[in-house]
């Protein structure tokens, strides 16, 4: 069952079955922000009857970026009456382009989101972007941050800080190894050293999935990346045709690892 955790006075993260996505919420006099929707209209019911437990108040959306576990629930929240949906420019580009040809990713859980069938399975697109410069978004007597500080999981990676809680989105995992399907690794190691400045302005440090952690994890989890980085590069010095011979040395899994080669090749080119 999806459960909350706060996170400081009025900040939430709701932690829901299957991927274990994080869902925040930050909860003000006048409206409620939500931090990711799901991945299809069955996880976004479940998300929004949380909510609901919480706060009756309106509700603004934010979308961390442009995978469908993060954005695929949007349709229910739009039903449900929210008409302002925010990510970055490069996140809201990418669903445009690719947003339909990620439901072939989705599992049995749900279908009809997979099939584009039935009730709120539609698209539903960010109506608000962040750009360069950081926006503040007033609650009522709470306000959050929506600002970007660059590549890493993706290339439209957008993060939201509010009075205690900063959620950073897929820029941070834990308890499963990163994600470099359409990652910038040189990038990401970057980004997540920037995200370990920032921490000691908040109480909590929510993640995509998995528990809240603290800056020694994310200095850990960039130092781990840039390490990685350079092993790839050395192996593909050494051997051009066969970097691939990195992945037993590398400290992730054998699929990311052919993910972080890959992704490696392709965006320092």
């Amino acid at each position: 069952m999806a459960h909350w955790r706060e996170v400081g006075a009025g900040n939430y993260v709701l932690s829901t079955p299957g991927a274990l996505l994080n869902t925040g919420l930050v909860v003000g006099r006048d409206r409620g922000l939500v931090i990711d929707t799901g991945c299809g209209p069955r996880q976004a019911a479940e998300i929004l009857t949380a909510i609901r437990e919480l706060t009756d108040l309106p509700l603004t959306v934010v979308n961390t970026h442009a995978h469908y576990d993060h954005f695929f629930g949007n349709a229910v929240f739009a039903a449900a009456g929210a008409t302002e949906f925010w990510a970055h420019e490069n996140a809201a580009r990418e669903m445009v382009d690719e947003a339909e040809s990620q439901r072939s990713a989705l599992d049995g859980a749900e279908a009809e989101m997979a099939a584009g069938e039935g009730e709120n399975t539609h698209i539903v697109l960010p109506s608000a972007l962040v750009k360069d410069q950081p926006v503040l978004i007033d609650l009522g007597g709470r306000a959050a941050t929506l600002f970007y500080l660059g590549r890493g999981h993706t290339d439209g990676d957008l993060l939201v800080g509010a009075e205690t809680a900063l959620f950073a989105g897929d820029l941070v995992e834990q308890g499963a190894h990163p994600s470099f399907e359409d990652s910038y690794p040189v990038d990401w190691a970057n980004t997540l050293r920037q995200l370990s400045a920032l921490r000691n302005r908040y109480d909590f440090l929510v993640p995509g999935h998995g528990l809240p952690v603290s800056d020694d994890f994310v200095r850990v989890m960039a130092r781990t990346m840039a390490t990685a980085v350079g092993q790839a590069l050395q192996a593909s010095r050494e051997m051009p045709d066969l970097a691939t011979k990195a992945i037993p040395i590398l400290p992730y899994g054998p699929d990311q690892s052919r993910w972080f080669i890959t992704r490696l090749k392709e965006t320092s080119a």
